[in-house]
């Protein structure tokens, strides 16, 4: 049977590789000389099933352990990988029958997400699940992370963009989640969403079949 082949899924990872999602579930990994135009392919990552949706690098600083990067698929589930000569996978986080639209990755945290309204967080290091929020009511189809302050910002169909507050505390190093800010864009099915600066002070938004931003 015919199907689309297409690349999905993008990000600069350990400073000199570009990684590529496919709708065949590789991450394709490309070495970016310093100098000159010779990409050359130096690896594929063969982990997931399904397509993959989104790829996220490392922010913040990850804690020892953690991996830098973070793979999701159709399923929603996600791989985590340290990056490097070759790159290790760490941990895979077994999706659970939402598909995982979008991630991001800071301080150790990976933000994910989902088909069903849920945004989810994880341990970068052990793959625990940490928080889990009904943030929409229909399908997230945008997260960014503000890497200066945590900021978290999700997207959805249900016309609602929503910044979050992500954080540690620091007496038990539990992962926290604070709501900032709800704002509705009327009749928009709001697919694309990113903050404008690194601290997250103003973000921009655009629509399903909507020509302005």
């Amino acid at each position: 049977p015919a199907h689309s082949v297409f690349a999905r899924g993008i990000a600069a990872a350990g400073g000199r590789f570009i990684c590529v999602g496919t709708s065949f579930g590789a991450v394709l990994v490309f070495d970016i000389p310093p100098k000159g135009t010779n990409v050359t392919l130096s690896e594929v990552l063969e982990q997931h099933r399904d397509p993959i949706t989104d790829i996220a690098a490392e922010q913040g600083q990850a804690p020892d352990g953690a991996g830098d990067l973070v793979t999701a698929d159709d399923s929603g589930t996600l791989c985590l990988w340290s990056t490097g000569e070759e790159f290790t996978l760490l941990g895979k986080i077994p999706g659970s029958g939402s598909s995982c639209s979008s991630v991001a990755l800071w301080n150790g945290i990976v933000a994910a997400g989902y088909g069903n309204g849920q945004i989810r967080l994880w341990e970068a290091g052990s793959g625990r699940i940490r928080a889990q929020v009904n943030a929409h009511a229909r399908w997230i189809y945008a997260l960014d992370l503000a890497p200066l302050t945590g900021k978290l910002l999700s997207g959805a169909e249900d016309s609602f963009v929503h910044v979050w507050k992500l954080s540690r505390n620091p007496d038990t190093d539990d992962i926290e989640i604070q709501h900032c800010h709800a704002e509705c864009v009327t009749d928009t099915q709001v697919c694309g969403a990113r903050f404008c600066d690194p601290a997250g002070d103003t973000f921009a938004v655009t629509g399903y079949d909507l020509s302005e931003i």
